[in-house]
């Protein structure tokens, strides 16, 4: 096999190849072999005639045709061995030369994942930072706790800090007064001070009385969780229909006891101190982990496929419209809210969608540089485990099948890279 390989771009190769006599041969005695298995012959049991007969007998278009398929699978799976390329895409084939089982030579135009140069990862140190646990934290637990355990009782007084306020509200653009999707809701019960919403919002409710109405404006986080509203003014008209007096319940042992297998506020306490280490360990983990793959595929260099992060894109708003669903709203009205088209939405993902992919391919060339490997033993210890927490027949079966295996597999392999990585980093 011969291979003349010319660089389009950078991440566009054209590979020009042409087989040899005994590949092509191979190939020819391959195919046979596959169409004799469905030829009868007579005096001979089928699959078992001699394959000059089988040649003679079967319809040539079809030799033909499998011969030249197989022939050019086979011709480019060993270029992109032999030339390192790791397509993103099926490849356009142009057949320039053809002489049935003798002569064949053709040209392969395929998108491929670019040259990613890898900066000195070893030397990249990120510090974990843990926050402490203090005696705050714990009775902010514990007075959600006795808030749970509360009685309320209405009253008619103005409301305060630590009052649930009942209300209907409703939002809309402060710009442009069309409403915003999920902005709205009816006898919704809000405990002011309990910071559940938007910045800003429940302090607005101090003074209100029941039947009493208000309208404020309110600017959403710039890391708010639905990226339309990020950053954006939004006025609300709340209506007050209830205030009601919050009567924590008293901190005793017996409340301690009717929280969980305690006997005593101090195990109470204990518990919730322990729990609290641990969220925060594991906070300041992925944090962690998040800073450092950032910091690292911020110093690599890579030529990446327009493909590739098109791919991201999409599968961002696909997962973006799933939980529209959920939330009870449309595509459209979710473009509408954000004043943007479809083709506006899709480039206001680019550059997230491109460092994602950066982020993975510089990964998985870490991975190869560290020799970093997952075998067949550790992925089905993973799925036996992962079987133990989902008995139900179904999702076994789902985590047998090859391309759930290959997810996990690749998982794996990212979740290990990282631990190489956090270990150069804390070193």
């Amino acid at each position: 096999m011969q291979i003349t390989r010319k660089d389009l771009a950078p991440t566009k190769v054209e590979l020009t190849i042409s087989a040899d006599q005994a590949m092509l041969d191979t190939t020819k005695e391959h195919v046979l072999g596959d169409l004799s298995k469905d030829v009868n012959m007579a005096g001979f049991r089928k699959g078992h005639a001699p394959k000059a007969l089988i040649e003679k007998n079967v319809d040539q278009n079809a030799l033909q045709s499998r011969f030249l398929d197989h022939a050019l699978n086979e011709l480019y799976g060993a270029a992109l061995v032999q030339e390192k390329l790791r397509p993103v895409a099926q490849p356009e084939v142009n057949v320039t030369k053809y002489v049935p089982f003798t002569e064949l030579e053709f040209k392969a135009t395929v998108d491929v994942v670019g040259k990613i140069t890898l900066p000195d990862y070893k030397k990249i140190k990120v510090a974990k930072k843990v926050e402490a646990t203090t005696d705050k934290d714990v009775t902010a637990v514990l007075d959600d706790l006795r808030r749970r355990d509360s009685s309320k009782e209405e009253v008619k007084r103005a409301a305060k800090e630590g009052d649930e306020v009942v209300i209907d509200f409703a939002g809309t653009d402060a710009k442009t007064k069309a409403p915003i999707a999920g902005g709205k809701g009816d006898d919704y019960p809000l405990v002011i001070g309990s910071n559940t919403f938007i910045p800003g919002f429940e302090p607005e409710l101090i003074g209100l009385k029941a039947g009493d109405e208000k309208s404020f404006d309110v600017t959403f986080p710039k890391d708010y969780g639905s990226v339309e509203l990020q950053n954006k003014k939004v006025t609300f008209t709340v209506t007050a229909k209830a205030v009601r007096e919050i009567k924590l319940a008293e901190l005793n042992d017996a409340f301690a006891a009717r929280t969980g297998p305690f006997k005593t506020v101090d195990e109470l306490k204990a518990d919730i101190k322990r729990q609290l280490r641990v969220e925060k360990e594991n906070q300041a983990q992925r944090s962690f982990e998040n800073e450092l793959l950032a910091a690292v595929a911020e110093k690599a260099r890579a030529d990446i496929p327009a493909s590739l992060v098109d791919e991201e894109v999409e599968r961002m708003e696909l997962e973006e419209k799933r939980n529209l669903i959920y939330r009870g709203q449309t595509w459209q009205e979710h473009l509408d809210s954000e004043g943007k088209t479809e083709e506006q939405h899709k480039e206001g993902l680019r550059e997230q969608a491109e460092a994602r992919v950066k982020t993975g391919l510089v990964l998985g060339e870490v991975a190869e540089a560290e020799k970093i490997t997952i075998d067949d033993k550790e992925l089905n210890v993973h799925i036996a485990n992962l079987k133990k927490q989902y008995t139900d027949p179904q999702m076994q079966a789902e985590l047998d099948k090859p391309e759930n295996r290959r997810e996990l597999g690749s998982r794996l392999l990212t979740e290990k890279t990282i631990e190489r990585l956090a270990e150069y980093a804390q070193q």
